[in-house]
């Protein structure tokens, strides 16, 4: 098997295009938030990623059919200009199979002439967040200013580790073939899927691409998980500081 297939569903043709990135993570927040977005869009999906990076499973729907895990990439079309996202299953397992699957999306991406990528990501805070923050990172300080008006917060020594996985590898091997981009990362606690973490991202992206996006179902989303995180709110209080787990990995 090679490193990388690539199956192709329809060739797109793309106008002024961008990547957006959304492979889970710390919380899924950037998964989740580029899913919702892609599904409320009707977005199409034109081409699968499969790798012997990703782990060696296949997972079984409803109906009891099988499929192999990949990586997958939608195209929306809009007015101005068209977005590609790139959702996913798994990121790759090992160092060399991140890189291999950065490597192969980026060559689809920039046939399709994309000089654009927004990556997200969620910033693991450790703590419970009543209003998560968006806090960027850019290849170009030209884009912070546009960032910044949309709300996206930029502060010195966040996150302290850097970004980790295919948010990080996006934007520096992109930007090595010209490509600008930004990671956008929503606060989150970590300790579960946080559609509220996510609620923020895909705000801050509707301003940027100047698209509406219906959160309703996401938000109802956000209501379900509230009881539990005033559970595991209660417990923090109960513990104090103590020891905590670091949950600063971005991705």
């Amino acid at each position: 098997m090679e490193d990388v297939i690539i199956r192709y569903f329809f060739e797109p043709e793309v106008k002024n295009g961008i990547l957006i990135e959304g492979l889970p993570g710390v919380g899924n927040v950037g998964k989740l938030a580029a899913e919702h977005m892609l599904d409320v869009l009707g977005a199409k999906k034109f081409a699968s990623l499969y790798s012997r990076y990703l782990p060696p499973q296949v997972l079984i729907n409803d109906g009891g059919k099988i499929r192999l895990v990949s990586q997958d990439l939608h195209v929306y079309r809009g007015e101005k200009q068209d977005v590609v996202f790139l959702t996913g299953d798994y990121q790759g397992m090992s160092q060399e199979g991140q890189y291999e699957l950065a490597m192969a999306t980026l060559d689809v991406v920039e046939k399709l002439g994309i000089k654009k990528i927004y990556t997200l990501g969620g910033y693991g805070s450790g703590k419970m967040e009543d209003e998560p923050r968006v806090l960027g990172a850019v290849t170009d300080e030209k884009m912070r200013k546009e960032l910044e008006k949309a709300g996206v917060e930029f502060s010195a020594g966040e996150p302290s580790s850097g970004i980790v996985g295919a948010s990080g590898l996006l934007l520096g091997l992109g930007e090595l073939r010209g490509m600008r981009g930004a990671c956008l990362m929503g606060e989150t606690s970590g300790y579960f899927i946080d559609p509220k973490g996510a609620n923020a991202l895909i705000s801050i992206l509707s301003k940027l691409l100047n698209i509406e996006i219906d959160t309703s179902s996401l938000e109802e989303k956000v209501v379900e998980i509230e009881e539990l995180a005033r559970h595991v709110k209660e417990m923090e209080d109960a513990e104090g500081k103590g020891d905590r787990q670091d949950l600063s990995y971005i991705g």
